[in-house]
């Protein structure tokens, strides 16, 4: 006897697998996820900045390209448009209920509602009177509190003496007070909640793990702990050690998607890895689209691509 399962990863790698050349990255079978022999497809090279991936109401999905200060649409059908122009560096994104679209934004740094463009508004400009220095990615709770990131300076060839770092992690409460949950984390990153938003995800570039933390009833965090070891944690060409961990994404049974230097590697809800899924690029961010919530979409060094997975995002969620 055959599992349901099984007869699905067969299933599946037969409608997507069959056109896979000797060549094309494929997924490994990850049971439950991913049937083996899908092929990645590759949807548009030679975009500037791909991050903050987030499925639109109509099926499609929306990304930024933070260095061409914009927002692009990726339509069911593969077609590439332009959302928003002047995204003022919008980087994560996240939806409210009636349509707003929130983003952590890196030119005038601040975090606010960027789309509708009429109904745009500033939600945190600065932490106790001192500008935020690189928002990265956040996340929404169906609270309305919003998490997010920044994460710091760092030295880089264009910038080799930036100023001090001053990476943390952020919360804004339903009634808009700003805090400060964390600092103590060398370059946080990618941000996601639990299915239950009892757990707050936070990628740690720098580390090699993903952090786990839990939630009060006040959004406040405590018992900071390693989730999961990620395999993309190695030294890089500079001889500096990274995870390179970036986007999480989360899917209905509450497996934790993460973008790394090793590609896209998947951990069951309590941190125990299940595969990682190689992407011909680094990926930087990754998220859930589609009608049915069943493709999932990764960006990264200037490509976009998608999967079809076994697996659906979190229908009541857009993140």
């Amino acid at each position: 006897m055959f599992s349901k399962s099984l007869i699905a990863l067969s299933v599946t790698a037969l409608l997507y697998g069959a056109a896979a050349r000797a060549d094309d990255p494929v997924t490994p079978a990850i049971p439950g996820v991913a049937a083996g022999g899908v092929v990645l497809e590759l949807i548009k090279d030679g975009f500037k900045g791909t991050e903050g991936p987030i499925g639109y109401s109509d099926g499609s999905l929306l990304f930024t390209e933070t260095q061409d200060n914009k927002i692009i649409r990726i339509a069911p059908d593969d077609k590439v448009s332009t959302f928003l122009e002047k995204s003022n560096g919008a980087n994560g994104l996240a939806w409210t209920p009636d349509g707003q679209l929130i983003a952590v934004q890196t030119k005038d740094t601040q975090v606010g509602v960027v789309y509708p463009p009429k109904q745009k508004k500033v939600l945190a400009k600065n932490y106790q009177g001192v500008k935020f220095q690189r928002p990265n990615d956040l996340v929404r709770a169906n609270s309305g509190a919003i998490y997010f990131t920044d994460s710091g300076t760092r030295a880089t060839k264009e910038e080799p003496n930036p100023e001090p770092s001053r990476a943390a992690v952020y919360y804004i409460s339903p009634e808009g007070d700003l805090k400060q949950l964390a600092n103590d984390i060398e370059r946080p990153n990618g941000i996601q909640l639990s299915k239950d938003e009892k757990t707050l995800y936070v990628a740690n570039t720098q580390g090699e793990h993903i952090l786990a933390y839990d939630i009060a009833a006040d959004g406040s965090i405590s018992n900071r702990r390693d989730f999961a070891k990620l395999a993309g944690w190695k030294a890089g060409d500079d001889g500096v050690w990274s995870s390179g961990a970036d986007g999480l994404a989360l899917d209905d049974e509450g497996r934790l998607f993460v973008a790394s230097n090793a590609g896209v590697e998947v951990f069951n809800p309590q941190g125990q890895a299940l595969g990682v899924i190689p992407v011909p690029k680094k990926p930087q961010n990754l998220a859930f689209a589609g009608a049915d919530k069943n493709i999932l979409y990764v960006v990264g060094r200037g490509a976009a691509y998608k999967i079809p997975l076994l697996t659906h995002g979190i229908a009541e969620r857009a993140k």
